[in-house]
């Protein structure tokens, strides 16, 4: 959320980054509303001002000043009912207004206007053979169940099996092990938050627009992603200058009720739920910045440990969601998408700066200077289906079992998946 003063004094910056991120937001008619309840706040304070007046002044005729203290009274409580609808109402409009955008983000409304600004140690790989998909490998393998997943939970949830599941559990430990020894505090948060925690990290519980599972007659929801859990649990929390930066890899469950058609996105690439290691840092504002590049190298140290060629976009504008200044995605490249092999979306990280502290209420306190608002940050230490589908499709022989070179054995506890072993 951005300071509605900021607002006020940069009206023009404002809508041009609403446009550049392809958001249809009134902001003259904020500013009408905002106009509207700093009114209505001067005038409850100059009827709460004369209301001291009159019940201090001893010498008025008691029945005069009791009329005058009761007519003031009502225009007071007037004026408070009209206050709490027109907040509400600016509030509302407040919370669509996106982050400001960061000076080197791509401007367009198109993923084509996403920009490829790094690459990493392995090249693509070739194969003298057509690659299958991860679906029909894990499938033959038996290592991935999307009919029984169906059978228990509905289209888009899925059983991994024996090897597919010690996947699971070694990526998990890898990458957790991995920040641990960077000095991230490890967590595993609740699945579930409360809609003031969603709405805090700029998630949408309820509506036309909502991808979350909402859990009816409360005011709970499964979350999406543990970055809402790890950032909420200092919502309202005012942090020493010297707990900065604090480091968190948390685990979590996510669970999002989207689930786009097409071969690109069956199997387990997108679905209603999955396990997922995520980063989340406080920091001071200066920092936010270097933050942001460490949590993209840690990224693309998992999957450079994992030996899969990928690509790093710089996301542009129009994508970035509400929350993010600045946005950087890693694409594995994925052997048996589409038909030739496609890119993939495997990692995410982002710069939210105080958009999401302003929200939650998260400060801190420097010496001798008044408490401000903390940077936030996010990025995904492992998706762990999306890390499966490009180990399986990488690794695949033309007879369909998995084979892994020597160091991501090493990480994996195990060297092979064979059609042999499902048997």
């Amino acid at each position: 959320m951005l300071d509605i003063k900021f607002i006020r004094e940069n009206a023009d910056l404002v809508k041009q980054n609403c446009a550049n991120r392809n958001v249809s937001l009134d902001i003259d008619h904020l500013l009408e509303v905002d106009a509207k309840r700093r009114k209505l706040e001067q005038d409850l304070q100059h009827v709460r001002s004369e209301s001291n007046k009159i019940s201090s002044q001893r010498d008025m005729d008691p029945a005069a000043r009791a009329e005058a203290g009761k007519k003031l009274r009502a225009e007071g409580e007037a004026l408070e009912a009209e206050l709490r609808v027109v907040k509400a109402q600016a509030d509302d409009v407040l919370k669509m207004v996106p982050n400001l955008t960061h000076p080197q983000t791509p401007i367009g409304a198109e993923e084509s206007d996403s920009v490829t600004i790094k690459t990493g140690k392995f090249p693509v790989p070739s194969f003298s053979f057509k690659p299958k998909d991860h679906l029909d490998l894990g499938r033959d393998l038996k290592i991935i169940d999307m009919e029984a997943g169906s059978k228990v939970a509905g289209s888009g949830f899925y059983f991994l099996k024996g090897k597919g599941a010690l996947l699971e559990i070694a990526l998990q430990h890898h990458v957790i092990k991995k920040l641990i020894a960077r000095g991230y505090q490890f967590q595993i948060t609740p699945d579930i938050a409360n809609n003031d925690t969603l709405l805090g990290t700029g998630y949408v519980p309820r509506g036309n627009e909502t991808n979350t599972y909402c859990i009816e007659d409360t005011n709970l929801s499964l979350i999406a992603t543990a970055e809402i859990t790890l950032c909420g649990q200092f919502r309202d929390e005012v942090l020493a200058e010297s707990q900065l930066p604090v480091k968190l890899v948390g685990l979590s469950h996510c669970f999002r009720t989207e689930r786009a058609g097409g071969k690109a996105t069956r199997g387990i690439y997108r679905v209603h739920q999955f396990t997922k290691v995520e980063m989340v840092v406080l920091c001071l504002p200066e920092d936010s910045e270097k933050i942001h590049q460490e949590l993209l190298e840690i990224e693309m140290e998992v999957f450079d440990d994992l030996g899969l060629s990928y690509r790093v976009l710089d996301i542009a504008s129009g994508d970035l969601g509400a929350s993010a200044y600045r946005k950087f995605d890693i694409e594995a490249w994925m052997p048996g998408r589409g038909e030739a092999g496609e890119y993939g979306e495997v990692t995410s990280t982002s710069n939210c700066t105080e958009y999401q502290s302003r929200r939650l209420n998260i400060k801190y306190k420097p010496k001798n200077e008044k408490a401000a608002f903390v940077h936030t940050l996010n990025g995904t230490g492992v998706a762990i289906s999306r890390a499966i589908v490009g180990l399986l499709e990488n690794y695949q022989t033309k007879d369909g079992d998995i084979k892994f070179p020597p160091a991501v054995a090493q990480i994996l506890g195990f060297s092979e998946i064979l059609k042999s072993e499902s048997v």
